[in-house]
C-alpha cells in the first residue's frame, strides 16, 4: 500500500506530481492512501517510492486539470483518492471526464461547483475592519470558509488591495500582506478579529440610504447571501429592520419621489462623500491635504472622470478648478455642454506629488492606487447612473474599464459598460497644456472639443 503525504489540504501541485508517477507506474487506486500532513489515515500504508516504469507518460485534457484544481479545495476527505481514480481511467479512456452520466465525474463536478460557490461568497461577503498596529493602519477580516479556499483567493485580494496592509483570519489558516510580502500564519478565532471600526457607522448610513425596499425579494436575497454570512457584515445588522419597514418606506419613497426627485440619492451621496473623506485605502492620503471627491447633480446624465486632483484641487477640495479645469470649462462651452448638468470626478481622490523645494510636482498614480480608489468611482457611478461616462486620459480609462488602455486606439468610439451605459475615451485637458507648439495645441484642442461634443450627443440620443 502506497502512502502519499501532501503538505497542505489544498496541495494540488503535490497531488498532481504524485498521482502522475503512480498512474504511469500502474499503481491501482485501491493501493494508494492520501495523507495530509502528519495525520495518518491508514495504519497499513507505507512510504513506498513511486514505482519506476517504462510505460509512456500520458496527457490529460484541460477540463480535467481545471476540475482537479477546484475539487482539491473541497473538504471531503476522499477528494484526492477520487481524483486519482478518475486520472487512472483517463489513461485508457481520455474522454472519460466528459461523461456527465458517470457517478464519479458527477461527484467531482459537485465538489468543484461547491468550491466555486464558496470562493464567490468569500469575495462578496468578506469585510475588512481597520485597526492600528504600531501606529500604522491595518485592515483585518474574519471569514469562515466551507472549503480550503483561502490560499486560492489570496491573489484576488492582493490584486484589489495591493496598497493596503491587511490580514484575513480563518479557523484553519491566516494570511497577511504588508505591502511587499504575503505571509501565512496559523488559524485564528473570531475574537482575534476586530468587532468594528469608526468607518462602519458611515457605511451603515450609506447602506441604509441606498437600500431600496421596492426591489426586495427576500427569498432571492437569502439564496445569494445566506444568514451565516451576516454576522461578519456590518450592513446586514440593518437588514431585518429595513425589511420590516419596507412597505412603509416604499410608500414614503413614492411620495417623496413626486416632490423630491433625487432626494434619496443625495442622502446616499452625502454619506459616500463623508466616508471618502476618511479614506486610507492607499498611502496617498498621508501627504495630501484632503480627499477631493466628485461634484455635480446626483441625476447628471453625463459624467467625466479625470486622473487625480492637482495642486489647486488638493487645496480647494474640488475637482477641476486649476489650469486644466479652466481649459476643460472652455472646451465644454465650445462643445455646447453645460458643466452644471454634468458630474465631474477623478479616478484617484488624493493628490500624488513630488516635493521640489516649495513646489509640489504632479506624479502619475500607479496601478495599486488606481485599483484602491476604483471602489469610490464605482459607488459614484452606481448613485449617479450616468447615461454617458467620459474617461479623461488613460488613468481614468483604466479605472472604468479595468484594463490598460491606449488612447489612440480607443478614442472617438462608444464603449459599452457592464451597466448598459456608454463610455467615451479622450485625452486629459492637462495633455493639451503640455503641448509646446501652439499650432499643434490648437488642433488638439479642436479634437478634444469634438470628443466632448460627441459625448454630449450620446446623452441626447439616450434622451430621445
Amino acid at each position: 500500500m502506497h502512502r502519499v503525504k501532501l503538505a497542505e489540504p489544498d496541495d494540488f501541485d503535490g497531488w498532481r506530481e504524485a498521482a502522475r508517477g503512480l498512474a504511469v507506474g500502474g499503481v491501482a487506486p485501491a493501493d494508494v492512501t492520501w495523507q495530509v500532513g502528519e495525520a495518518a489515515v491508514d495504519l497499513f500504508g507505507e512510504d513506498l517510492p513511486v514505482p519506476q516504469s517504462d510505460a509512456p507518460a500520458f496527457s490529460v485534457s484541460r477540463a480535467f486539470v481545471d476540475l482537479a484544481r477546484k475539487a482539491v479545495l473541497h473538504r471531503d476527505s476522499e477528494r484526492f483518492a477520487l481524483l486519482y481514480t478518475l486520472l487512472v481511467r483517463l489513461r485508457d479512456r481520455p474522454g472519460a471526464v466528459e461523461d456527465k452520466a458517470d457517478p464519479l465525474v458527477r461527484k467531482l463536478e459537485g465538489f468543484a461547483r461547491e468550491v466555486r460557490k464558496d470562493i464567490h461568497k468569500m469575495r462578496a461577503f468578506l469585510r475588512f475592519r481597520e485597526v492600528e498596529v504600531d501606529g500604522q493602519a491595518r485592515f483585518v477580516a474574519w471569514f469562515e470558509p466551507e472549503h480550503h479556499i483561502l490560499r486560492y483567493n489570496a491573489g484576488f485580494f492582493l490584486d484589489r488591495f495591493a496598497s493596503m496592509h491587511w490580514s484575513i483570519l480563518t479557523p484553519d489558516l491566516s494570511i497577511h500582506w504588508d505591502g511587499e510580502t504575503l505571509a501565512e500564519g496559523p488559524g485564528a478565532g473570531k475574537s482575534d478579529a476586530p468587532a468594528g471600526d469608526p468607518i462602519e457607522d458611515v457605511w451603515k448610513t450609506y447602506y441604509a440610504s441606498i437600500f431600496n425596499p421596492a426591489r426586495v425579494k427576500i427569498g432571492a436575497m437569502l439564496k445569494e447571501m445566506p444568514k451565516k454570512y451576516w454576522k461578519n457584515m456590518p450592513e446586514t445588522a440593518l437588514v431585518p429592520g429595513l425589511i420590516a419597514s419596507a412597505q412603509a418606506r416604499e410608500s414614503g419613497m413614492i411620495a417623496r419621489a413626486r416632490d423630491e426627485v433625487g432626494g434619496n440619492s443625495t442622502i446616499a451621496w452625502d454619506a459616500l462623500r463623508d466616508e471618502a473623506s476618511a479614506c486610507t485605502r492607499c498611502p496617498l492620503y498621508g501627504p495630501a491635504t484632503q480627499t477631493v471627491f466628485g461634484e455635480g447633480p446626483v441625476d447628471a446624465p453625463l459624467m467625466f472622470v479625470g486622473e487625480q486632483p492637482g495642486d489647486q484641487e488638493d487645496l480647494a477640495g474640488r475637482p477641476f478648478v486649476g489650469p486644466a479645469g479652466q481649459l476643460f470649462d472652455r472646451a465644454l462651452a465650445a462643445a455646447g455642454v453645460d458643466r452644471t448638468r454634468t458630474y465631474v470626478t477623478n479616478a484617484v481622490k488624493h493628490f500624488k506629488f513630488e516635493q521640489r523645494g516649495k513646489r509640489r510636482i504632479h506624479s502619475k498614480p500607479g496601478a495599486g492606487e488606481i485599483d484602491a480608489c476604483r471602489w469610490w468611482v464605482e459607488q459614484e457611478r452606481m448613485l449617479i447612473k450616468p447615461q454617458v461616462t467620459v474617461a479623461l486620459g488613460a488613468t481614468a480609462a483604466r479605472s472604468l474599464l479595468g484594463r490598460v488602455v491606449t488612447i489612440g486606439k480607443e478614442r472617438g468610439r462608444p464603449i459599452a459598460l457592464a451597466d448598459g451605459s456608454t463610455c467615451w475615451i479622450t485625452v486629459h485637458p492637462s495633455y493639451l497644456l503640455r503641448l509646446p507648439d501652439p499650432a499643434a495645441a490648437e488642433v488638439e484642442f479642436g479634437r478634444f472639443v469634438e470628443d466632448l461634443r460627441m459625448a454630449g450627443a450620446g446623452v441626447a440620443r439616450f434622451a430621445a
